[in-house]
């Protein structure tokens, strides 16, 4: 099962509808299912045969297809998509609300070298994507090297591609979510509730860009 927050960057795809997408990072496969399920002809990218192997097995309990691809998501040569996700490795401090070892477990050089792949790899995502296609890069961490940061720099880079802000309308009860720049930064204290196992969502960062 898929924390809430976890289900919003397929949705920022819009309509998938036989459109090709790279599902980036793709296992256990919880966005793939979400967009093959939207009629998108998803490709499924992950460096981990074993994590697709479960990919695979989790597609086929739903009745679901998709192409499944063992690579490293940096050096992929596939595509171009028409839409292209990814969700990158990152410290994860934004599940800290069901995992509080979290904040214990990576240190600023464990940052430091997971911010640097985290580039190499939207780098090839945005090469990835056709132009005129839609990326949406995602960390599940809530540290601005990892999300905020990452796409400062490719903007700033000059790299192919334009924000395309988020609109409040799109995560319905999120608007607080959204911030000025168009992007969606999820937090462990949002969504309240009396009962404290159904409060909080996962701390996300989620930006969209588009190929020019």
């Amino acid at each position: 099962m898929q924390d809430a927050a976890a289900c919003l960057p397929p949705r920022l795809l819009g309509d998938v509808t036989g459109l090709t997408v790279a599902d980036l990072c793709a296992a256990p496969g919880g966005k793939t299912a979400m967009l093959a399920a939207g009629g998108a002809r998803v490709t499924a990218v992950d460096h981990s045969a074993r994590r697709l192997e479960r990919l695979s097995r989790n597609l086929a309990r739903l009745g679901l297809e998709a192409e499944v691809v063992t690579a490293d998501v940096a050096t992929y040569a596939g595509g171009p998509f028409d839409a292209v996700l990814l969700d990158a490795p990152c410290s994860a401090t934004g599940t800290i609300r069901r995992h509080p070892d979290v904040a214990f477990l990576k240190g600023e050089g464990d940052i430091a070298e997971l911010a640097a792949q985290q580039r190499r790899m939207l780098e090839r995502a945005i090469d990835l994507v056709k132009p005129g296609g839609l990326l949406v890069y995602c960390t599940c961490s809530l540290e601005p090297e990892e999300g905020e940061a990452q796409i400062r720099r490719v903007l700033a880079d000059g790299l192919p591609v334009e924000r395309v802000p988020v609109d409040p309308a799109e995560i319905g009860g999120l608007a607080d979510a959204v911030t000025a720049e168009g992007d969606v930064r999820t937090l462990p204290s949002m969504l309240p509730n009396a009962d404290p196992r159904l409060a909080g969502l996962d701390g996300f960062f989620i930006a969209r860009l588009r190929r020019l």
